[in-house]
């Protein structure tokens, strides 16, 4: 997400201001020179979860970030980001309910504004990969905004959304993809396709899971013809997404 500024700014052919993180810079520099023309496996993806007090953007905040590394569309092992953030506000009962996560754990771990720089230098460059990303992305890039004066730059992918495209693919059935019998929840679609199972909720758990979809719907999508990241943002653009 750009603010009406940084469009303004584009438009005018003048470059973004800058940030006062250079590591976010340096990331949206390489992103906007981000040659989208190559096969998926040519690219490095960062694929992360965040865990939450809420789910307003607003006013809630991020409790816990995951991500993982894929490189060649396979998952890096050692290569992984994880953190517990301290909120300013306090933890809402029933968030710690979902992810498990208590006042007494985040008690003494760092706030927002300390986890992005490490956060900004691990994605650094990379297309970044979530389970209904828009979400995720929306929180980080309210604390990039806030704290360094700009957001990530980062092209994003959707598994969910890819799960749909790889079903439309595959369904024989146009009503077949509008089933109330289908479902997009990521544990179901981890089920359905025989995936190596994480501990829900938890945000390095679901980054592995989701990068074990990711890794599942990137080979089954571009197998043939292989596919290159304009294609599949043109692919998911033309379909009717339904949340």
């Amino acid at each position: 997400m750009t603010s009406a500024m940084d469009r303004l700014r584009r438009l005018l052919g003048l470059a973004p201001e800058a940030s006062n993180l250079p590591a976010l810079d340096e990331n949206n520099r390489l992103c906007r020179e981000l040659d989208q023309n190559r096969p998926l496996t040519d690219y490095v993806y960062t694929v992360l979860d965040t865990e939450l007090t809420g789910l307003s953007a607003r006013k809630e905040e991020i409790v816990s970030v995951g991500a993982v590394r894929v490189r060649g569309l396979a998952i890096v092992p050692g290569e992984s980001f994880s953190c517990l953030v301290r909120p300013s506000i306090p933890l809402p009962k029933v968030s710690t309910l979902i992810h498990r996560i208590t006042p007494e754990a985040i008690a003494e771990a760092p706030p927002v504004e300390q986890v992005l720089p490490g956060l900004v230098e691990f994605c650094k460059g990379t297309l970044i990969v979530g389970h209904h990303i828009g979400l995720d992305m929306s929180f980080l890039n309210r604390a990039c905004r806030r704290h360094h004066g700009q957001p990530l730059a980062n092209p994003c992918l959707d598994t969910m959304r890819m799960a749909m495209l790889w079903r439309e693919k595959r369904s024989p059935s146009h009503y077949e993809r509008f089933s109330l019998n289908i479902s997009y929840v990521l544990t179901d679609l981890a089920e359905e396709f025989d995936l190596p199972r994480f501990m829900a909720h938890d945000a390095l758990g679901d980054a592995l899971q989701t990068a074990y979809l990711f890794v599942y719907l990137a080979k089954k999508i571009a197998r043939t013809p292989p596919l290159t990241l304009k294609e599949l943002f043109r692919a998911g653009q033309s379909w009717r997404w339904y949340m």
